[in-house]
């Protein structure tokens, strides 16, 4: 025989638990804000099962209803959790007229006049209506990758909501699946329902690991000084796309980029300096570059620029303006300010490239070296086959 008043405190006890656990995770990653909302859920439903247990030592409704009011503010909480996991704004005020109406429904249908089937109605749509409403989100994310975590916490709710929709249908033939009522058949949908939340949450912690675990991975494809991709990054980029062109046949260039004498800025400035310039550098690179070109920093004061889908002349384009925008703040810069000049080299992807990265960087520092030996603060584009220089007329009269 299952004990319904048992398995409302172990209900308070593992939910306790969860909450300390999502505490110490929002301690650890404060700017995870979806954690907040998923420890208040925990702890807010932890507490709403401890008032309804008071029921068993009171001869009061009361301690019942403050119970079904935390119980359906701990659903909107976990459904407020979602939304902010996914970066998407949390429904406040929809969470609210729902939980408040639910929670009047239920006092009305209690207190006001007792009917069973519609109290325990309001009840259940304070606790679905929050999670239906989340599951877009978990089950067809904005990303559109589903993480396990997700699909689990989905699964999960659909079976919270086939419950809640079997214990509604109950009650309207004539069952009642009441926590007044303390029948076996209530006790198992407690037990069956206790079991779901718990691993509800436990979805919600695999989602915080995939999350956490990827934000990692993206940190290691990062450049720590700029925010920029670094060369790993770029070498995956570059990958890419030269099989994405071998595949296609449409180039895509390459920009490689050096700052000129800044070996000079960090023995006159100080490396605090040199610092600053790279990163003032790109940001001022970041405001020319086109949506879907990645700026990439490979070591010391080299950058490069991947422009998918741009032939060699859009590619001499984009370094126009970026070079452009250096020697317009250069001309700007007085007192302690440091001038920043840079030289660029163009290549563009093709057939002879393949899917060998390195033959293109190569052809981009050829082009680099080019603009260095034009007097720097310019760019230059790879030409692969320069023509040549016409014979001498006296030369040409010798063959006649």
């Amino acid at each position: 025989m299952l004990n319904v008043p048992t398995l409302w405190m172990v209900f308070v006890v593992n939910f306790s638990a969860l909450g300390l656990i999502w505490a110490y995770v929002t301690r650890s990653y404060p700017k995870f804000e979806a954690a907040r909302y998923w420890m208040a859920s925990a702890f807010v439903g932890a507490a709403g099962a401890m008032t309804a247990l008071v029921r068993l030592f009171v001869d009061s409704s009361m301690p019942l209803l403050f119970g079904a009011a935390g119980i359906i503010a701990a659903s909107c909480l976990a459904a407020m959790g979602i939304q902010r996991f996914y970066d998407r704004p949390v429904h406040l005020r929809l969470m609210v007229v729902t939980g408040i109406a639910s929670f009047a429904g239920v006092v009305l249908f209690k207190i006001g006049c007792d009917q069973m089937q519609l109290r325990m109605l309001s009840y259940t749509v304070g606790q679905g209506l929050p999670l239906v409403l989340s599951l877009r989100l978990l089950l067809s994310p904005p990303e559109g990758r589903v993480s396990p975590g997700a699909r689990l916490s989905g699964i999960v709710i659909l079976t919270i909501i086939a419950i809640f929709v079997v214990r509604a249908v109950g009650n309207v033939l004539g069952g009642d699946f009441s926590a007044v009522a303390g029948s076996q058949s209530h006790a198992v949908m407690v037990l069956a329902l206790l079991f779901l939340s718990m691993t509800l949450n436990f979805g919600f912690l695999l989602m915080a690991m995939d999350r956490l675990r990827n934000e990692v991975a993206d940190l290691a494809l990062l450049d720590d000084l700029t925010g920029v991709a670094n060369r790993r990054h770029l070498l995956q980029r570059l990958s890419e796309e030269c099989a994405r062109s071998e595949r296609s046949g449409e180039a895509f260039s390459l920009l490689v980029i050096d700052l000129d004498g800044f070996k000079t800025v960090n023995d006159t400035h100080g490396h605090a300096a040199g610092d600053a310039c790279l990163q003032h550098f790109t940001l001022m690179a970041q405001t020319r570059l086109r949506p879907g070109d990645m700026l990439a920093r490979t070591g010391g004061d080299e950058f490069c620029v991947v422009l998918p889908s741009s032939s060699m002349r859009e590619g001499a384009l984009i370094a126009r303006r970026v070079l452009e925008v250096c020697r317009q703040d250069a001309a700007g810069c007085s007192g302690n300010d440091i001038p920043i000049a840079i030289s660029i080299g163009v290549a563009e992807w093709d057939r002879g490239i393949g899917q060998f990265p390195d033959r293109l960087i190569a052809h981009a520092d050829h082009a680099l070296y080019a603009a260095k030996k034009n007097g720097k603060n310019d760019f230059a584009v790879y030409d692969p086959a320069p023509p040549l220089s016409p014979e001498p007329v006296e030369a040409a009269r010798k063959f006649a």
